[in-house]
């Protein structure tokens, strides 16, 4: 499977740099993976597309305010930390990116907040560093004091309400990056998917920022995947399974919702737990939960444009893109929707 058969031609000017005023006001295109046709409307026409006994998957993650700037210790140097995911091995170690990575080598420290919390470089990862952190008092509470936003690499202008980098829904922190599928949804939208009778299923999955990268390799199946942590609660796993004996539709808001209930199938069936997935969905892959989603539109060559095509074809994807981008749709996390059906 080559990389570049996952490719499209994106004008700069179309990546989304700012939410709209109303998360719901995006457009939505709507694709039938069936035969490929395109139609158009916004967000909060979805509540037409969705069906009483339809389910609808959301992932409750919280983006944490991840991105840390401080002062290396023993000089004057800007440093900057991205937490990543936390290890599993050590309380409040953590697998970060850092910059400048030439200069923050094991044993390096930096501070923030004028000494308020501290980091020690411990080891080099395959992704970045391994950071121990010190400090007095609640850890979310000094991250919420000391970080900000860690909004996607292609976004540079500044984001003046952190809430709109967060969904509506979001519970449990975790996340170096938003479920950005769901930041169109707004409470209104829910009570009257409910009210229609769609039930509502919440999982967890926490993202990474590995969904951003682009697949390097031109053999797209020797590309690694990230590990991210997610969790499916007995109730979820019992309303999925519900669904599927019934013969209801499946629909998940956002490709980590996918990533998530079909981490936990097994044999057709969703099993409870938790742990971490590295699940890597691409053409010929074949769905064991999801029947329909809600998504944005994803970088070229990258994983997620590689799911988005199993679910619906490849072909049949780039042609939507193709026609997302000539009538000037706003692409990625602050950007239009897709419900593939």
């Amino acid at each position: 499977m080559k990389t570049s058969d996952f490719d499209y031609t994106l004008p700069e000017a179309l990546i989304a740099q700012h939410p709209l005023d109303r998360r719901s006001a995006s457009r939505l295109m709507l694709v039938n993976k069936e035969n490929g046709e395109v139609t158009h409307r916004h967000f909060y026409d979805i509540i037409d597309e969705l069906n009483a006994g339809d389910v609808l998957v959301l992932n409750t993650t919280r983006v944490i305010p991840a991105r840390l700037i401080g002062e290396k210790v023993g000089g004057s140097a800007t440093a900057e930390v991205l937490l990543l995911k936390p290890s599993a091995d050590k309380k409040d170690r953590w697998e970060c990116l850092v910059r400048p990575g030439k200069r923050l080598k094991a044993g390096a420290q930096i501070s923030f907040g004028d000494g308020r919390l501290t980091a020690e470089i411990v080891d080099m990862t395959e992704s970045g560093r391994l950071v121990d952190f010190s400090y007095d008092g609640i850890f979310e509470e000094v991250l919420a004091e000391l970080g900000t936003m860690p909004l996607p690499p292609y976004i540079h202008e500044k984001l003046d309400n952190p809430d709109r980098y967060q969904t509506v829904y979001a519970k449990q922190s975790g996340s170096a990056a938003a479920p950005t599928a769901g930041l169109h949804m707004t409470q209104d939208l829910l009570t009257q998917i409910r009210e229609k009778g769609v039930e509502i299923c919440e999982v967890l999955l926490h993202v990474g920022l590995g969904t951003f990268q682009p697949v390097k390799e031109e053999d797209a199946l020797e590309h690694h995947m990230h590990s991210e942590f997610y969790e499916v609660t007995p109730e979820a796993a019992a309303c999925l399974n519900r669904a599927k004996e019934e013969g209801r539709r499946i629909i998940c808001l956002g490709t980590t919702s996918v990533r998530t209930v079909e981490s936990a199938a097994h044999e057709g069936k969703v099993c409870a737990g938790s742990g971490w997935t590295d699940i890597f969905i691409y053409p010929s892959y074949q769905f064991q939960v999801t029947d329909a989603l809600i998504t944005n539109f994803h970088l070229p060559k990258s994983t997620l444009l590689m799911l988005v095509s199993a679910l619906a074809g490849r072909e049949e994807i780039l042609a939507a893109y193709h026609e997302a981008v000539e009538r000037k749709y706003r692409f990625f996390s602050f950007g239009d929707a897709m419900f593939i059906r």
